[in-house]
C-alpha cells in the first residue's frame, strides 16, 4: 500500500494506549532501580509494580466488551427518542456497553464524550462489496468509524449478523474475506489495537445443543466456520452467539421447564458426559458453544452472548411471551451477569451478554414478539421494572405529551424527565 503519511495513520489512543512499549519498559525499569537503591520494600510491592506493568501492556489489545452487561440499541421504529436522550437514559441506568446494527452518524456523534463503549455493525448488505478489496474496507472505516474516534468510544465492528447457518449461501462465501479486509484496514489505519473485529452467529450454526457437551457445528457450516475461527483466534476475537432461551421455550413448551428458562428455582438438567448440573438454560447455551468450539480445536476462545432477551408480548402461538416472563428473565439475567461468574463448563470465563433490546421497535417485521423485546417503551418509560430508571415514569405518558404540546423538543423533554427524580431528592 506504500508508506503511510501521518494523516493516513488515523488517530492514536489517548493516555497509556498511545505509549510505546519501550517507553513503558524504560519507566518501569527506572522506578524499580530507584526504589531498590534507596529503600527496602516488600516483595508484595514489587509484585504490584509488575502487575501494573503487565496490565499497561495488555490495554494495547482491543477489547470490545469491558464489562459483563450490555444492551443492543436497535432502531427499526419511527417513534424512538433522539440519540442524545438515549445517552441520558443509558447513563442513568449505568449501562456502559451497547451494540448498534449500523454506523449511524447521528448516533455516533450523540455518544461523543459519554464513555459508553459501542460496537458498530457492518450490515449484511455491505459484505459482498467489502470482501472484494481492502481499500473498500478502508473507505468505509474512514467514513464511519475514524472520524468519531477517540471522542466516541467505538470498540468493535460486527461484520455481518447471523450469516453462517442462514439462507444466503453467497454471504457464507464472502464473510471471511470481508472480515479479513476490515481487520487489515483497521491495522493499516493503526486502529486494530483499538477496535475489535467480530461476527455474531445464531444457534443455527449448531447441529444440536442438548445436552451442552454434545453440541457441535453443522457439517455444512464447518468448512466456513473453521477458517473464520482460525482467523479470529489469530487476532484475539471472541466467539459471539445470539442465545435466546425464549426461542427454545417457544419452540417446545411441552418439554422445556419455563422456570429453567427464566432462572427460577427448578430441578435443572444433568449432563451425563461432564457430570455437570445446569439450573438455567442460559448457562447451558453458553457451554454448548464452548463444547462445539473445543471439538474443532478452539477451546481457548471466549464465548460472548451478543443477543439474548425475552418478549413481553406475542401472538397466540408464541408460548411464554408476557410482561411477567420478560421481567423475570431480564431481572434474573442481570443479577446473574453482575455476579461476574463463569459457567459450569468454563468457571473461570466470566459470562458476558448484550440484552436484546433497548426499545420496543414498532416497525420490525415478523411475529408480534419481534416488536416487543424492549426494556423500554418508545416514550422512554420502562416496559417493566428490572431496576432501571426510565426517562419518564411508566404512568407519565400524558405529562410527556403535554410537554410536547407546548413546543419543547423531544431531546429537551426527555432530558427534563430524566432530571425529575434528582430534583425530587433535593
Amino acid at each position: 500500500m506504500g508508506t503511510r503519511t501521518e494523516s493516513e495513520k488515523g488517530i492514536l489512543c489517548e493516555g497509556i494506549k498511545a505509549m510505546p512499549t519501550s517507553f513503558i519498559q524504560m519507566e518501569y525499569s527506572y522506578i524499580v532501580n530507584m526504589l531498590t537503591k534507596h529503600m527496602r520494600f516488600s516483595s508484595f510491592f514489587l509484585r504490584f509494580l509488575l502487575v501494573f506493568y503487565l496490565v499497561s501492556l495488555n490495554v494495547l489489545t482491543a477489547q470490545a466488551f469491558t464489562g459483563t452487561y450490555g444492551v443492543n440499541y436497535g432502531r427499526i421504529a419511527d417513534n424512538l427518542p433522539p440519540p442524545s436522550s438515549v445517552v441520558t437514559l443509558l447513563k442513568a441506568a449505568k449501562i456502559k456497553n451497547i451494540r448498534i446494527y449500523d454506523a449511524d452518524h447521528e448516533v455516533l456523534a450523540a455518544f461523543k464524550g459519554s464513555g459508553i463503549e459501542i460496537v458498530v455493525g457492518l450490515g449484511n448488505e455491505f459484505l459482498t462489496d467489502i470482501s472484494v478489496a481492502e481499500d473498500r474496507a478502508i473507505n468505509w472505516i474512514k467514513e464511519n468509524v475514524q472520524p468519531f474516534l477517540p471522542g466516541t468510544s467505538i470498540r468493535g465492528i460486527a461484520v455481518g449478523n447471523e450469516i453462517l447457518g442462514g439462507t444466503n449461501m453467497e454471504l457464507w462465501e464472502v464473510l471471511l474475506p470481508a472480515v479479513k479486509n476490515v481487520y487489515n484496514a483497521l491495522d493499516w489505519l493503526d486502529l486494530a489495537k483499538v477496535v475489535q473485529v467480530s461476527s455474531p452467529h445464531s444457534e443455527a450454526v449448531f447441529a444440536n445443543s442438548f445436552p451442552p457437551s454434545s453440541c457441535n457445528f453443522r457439517d455444512d457450516v464447518l468448512p466456513f466456520m473453521k477458517p473464520l475461527l482460525q482467523f479470529f483466534s489469530q487476532i484475539g476475537s471472541p466467539f459471539y452467539i445470539n442465545a435466546y432461551p425464549f426461542l427454545a421455550y417457544k419452540s417446545d413448551p411441552e418439554h422445556i421447564d419455563l422456570n429453567y428458562a427464566l432462572f427460577q428455582p427448578n430441578e435443572g438438567i444433568d449432563d451425563a458426559k461432564t457430570n455437570l448440573h445446569y439450573d438455567n438454560m442460559f448457562d447451558a447455551q453458553v457451554d454448548a458453544a464452548y463444547a462445539a468450539l473445543e471439538k474443532v480445536g478452539f477451546e481457548k476462545t471466549e464465548v460472548i452472548v451478543s443477543e439474548t432477551g425475552w418478549a413481553s408480548k406475542g401472538d397466540e402461538d408464541e408460548a411464554g411471551a408476557s410482561v411477567k416472563n420478560a421481567m423475570t428473565y431480564n431481572k434474573n439475567l442481570r443479577k446473574r451477569l453482575l455476579k461476574k461468574k463463569g459457567t459450569p463448563y468454563r468457571p473461570k470465563m466470566v459470562a458476558k451478554a448484550y440484552v436484546f433490546a433497548l426499545f420496543n421497535e414498532n416497525l420490525k417485521p415478523g411475529p408480534t414478539s419481534e416488536r416487543n423485546f424492549g426494556l423500554f417503551k418508545a416514550d422512554g418509560s420502562i416496559a417493566y421494572d428490572i431496576g432501571f430508571p426510565g426517562l419518564v415514569p411508566s404512568s407519565a405518558t400524558s405529562s410527556l405529551l403535554s410537554f410536547k404540546g407546548i413546543g419543547l423538543s423531544n431531546s429537551l423533554v426527555f432530558s427534563i424527565a430524566a432530571l425529575l427524580p434528582l430534583i425530587l431528592t433535593l
